[in-house]
This record gives C-alpha cells, sequence and structure tokens, in this order.
C-alpha cells in the first residue's frame, strides 16, 4: 500500500531475484514506513496529540525486511519555555535490539480543541 501511496516502485522493495542481487541480499522494507512509526509515537504519546514533526535528522542504519517487528522510541532532551516546541531523540530498533534508524527531530504541539 505504501508503494501505491507514495510512488516508490524502487525494486529493492518488491523485486525479489533485483533485491537478492543488492548489498542488502533481499527485500528491504521503504524507509518511510519504517520511520513512520516515529509519526504515531509523536502524535499518540510523547509529547502526545497535536504534535507534528517540525524537522527531522535521520540515519538509517540497518535494513527491516517484511515481516521484522519494530519499535520506536523517543526522548524528550529540550522543551522550550516560550512556545510548545521540544526536542527530541529518535531511535526505531528491531526486536533483537538491532537499532534500524536513529537521530534527533524537533517537534511543535499544537492545543486541540475538545
Amino acid at each position: 500500500m505504501f508503494t501505491e501511496i507514495s510512488g516508490d516502485r524502487n525494486p529493492l522493495h518488491y523485486d525479489l531475484q533485483a533485491a537478492g542481487q543488492t548489498r542488502f541480499g533481499g527485500i528491504v522494507v521503504q524507509g518511510g514506513v519504517t520511520s513512520a512509526i516515529l509519526n504515531a509515537v509523536v502524535a499518540e504519546d510523547l509529547p502526545g496529540p497535536g504534535t507534528v514533526f517540525l524537522q527531522v535528522h535521520w540515519s538509517f542504519r540497518a535494513p527491516v525486511r517484511p515481516g521484522d517487528t519494530i519499535t520506536g522510541e523517543v526522548t524528550v532532551t529540550k522543551v522550550r519555555e516560550d512556545k510548545p516546541i521540544t526536542e527530541i531523540d529518535t531511535r526505531v530498533v528491531l526486536d533483537d535490539g538491532t537499532i534500524v534508524l536513529d537521530g534527533t527531530a524537533v517537534c511543535y504541539t499544537m492545543p486541540l480543541k475538545a
């Protein structure tokens, strides 16, 4: 579904033969799918509802394969006093503890009307 939405038709993401000939040795999940878990974390948990990314600096460290289980983790490192802006450290990890994405982000949290 991500391919249809994004238009990312890179054979690395769906062609077994082509992907098997790369240094990854097989299909790799799109980076947008991997990083999307962080959208859910910041919007649902920390900082929470109404939060959007203003800026991200992410490095993709290892491939994610179809069927892998990933977990998004964030740590607030700075909160501005004058605006609802937070800086966070971000990570996405596999079940075995392998870090597949890490970096930082700046978020803005808008007040939501009930």
